[in-house]
């Protein structure tokens, strides 16, 4: 014959099973080690944020990425990095990038609101989940702390990280942060680096065609290549002309 488990009863005449307890336990423990890990991210990627005031990057998280999935494919893997100041690159180049990828950037405070209104409609029309609608400052989030795998998690990260970033960097250094550390090509990593690596001159002196061929490559950095961008190209060049630049 077998015994039903043990019931213990509280002070309070209530009745609970022993053998919960553990399992509740558990629940309880992964549920405080989620909050703690979260809470922990969000303490370093701030303090990231507050130090990236004084301090360039000498990597980010989807640099890594890039390294690993090259290391686990077997694939050769040269990294081309170097940070250089917002004064050592192309106006150009600024101007188009912003026209390509954020041309509220100057307006916003991290979230372009009228951007997601209408990628929201856009989706509900197609009735899928199309572009993401990324500022600046929320792709400038994206590469140094999470990865380019899209996920509502990440997006989740990039609105919240995103208007941190505005309070506690100035406009002019996201900008110079996110020219520095996106992607431009297969290990290809900031505007130095593309400058020379496409059309071998500095950043400084890459003039407004080119700028426009390499804005270009942006969103699809690891299959795009600027001679192949000349539609695209031809319409940020135009963005930038009726903004006046």
């Amino acid at each position: 014959m077998t015994f039903p488990p043990p019931r213990v009863t509280n002070g309070g005449g209530y009745h609970h099973n022993v053998r919960t307890h553990p399992v509740k336990r558990l629940l309880r423990a992964a549920l405080l080690g989620s909050f703690g890990l979260v809470a922990a991210f969000y303490a370093a990627a701030l303090t990231e944020l507050i130090a990236l005031r004084w301090i360039d990057p000498p990597t980010t998280t989807v640099q890594a990425q890039r390294r690993i999935e090259a290391w686990i494919s077997h694939r050769p893997y040269r990294k081309r990095y170097g940070f250089v100041p917002l004064s050592r690159i192309s106006l150009d180049l600024q101007h188009a990038v912003v026209s390509a990828e954020d041309d509220r950037f100057y307006d916003h405070h991290g979230i372009d609101w009228r951007e997601v209104q209408q990628v929201i409609d856009q989706d509900l029309e197609e009735g899928r989940l199309g572009r993401g609608g990324s500022t600046i400052t929320q792709q400038l989030v994206k590469n140094l702390f999470l990865t380019t795998h899209r996920s509502l998690v990440r997006k989740g990260v990039e609105f919240t990280l995103a208007p941190a970033a505005e309070r506690l960097l100035s406009k002019r250094r996201i900008l110079e942060l996110y020219l520095n550390v996106i992607e431009w090509g297969p290990g290809i990593y900031g505007a130095e680096a593309a400058a020379r690596s496409w059309y071998g001159v500095p950043a400084a002196r890459l003039d407004r065609e080119q700028a426009a061929r390499l804005a270009a490559l942006i969103p699809s950095p690891l299959r795009r290549k600027p001679a192949r961008m000349t539609s695209y190209s031809e319409q940020i060049l135009r963005r930038m002309a009726q903004t006046g630049w």
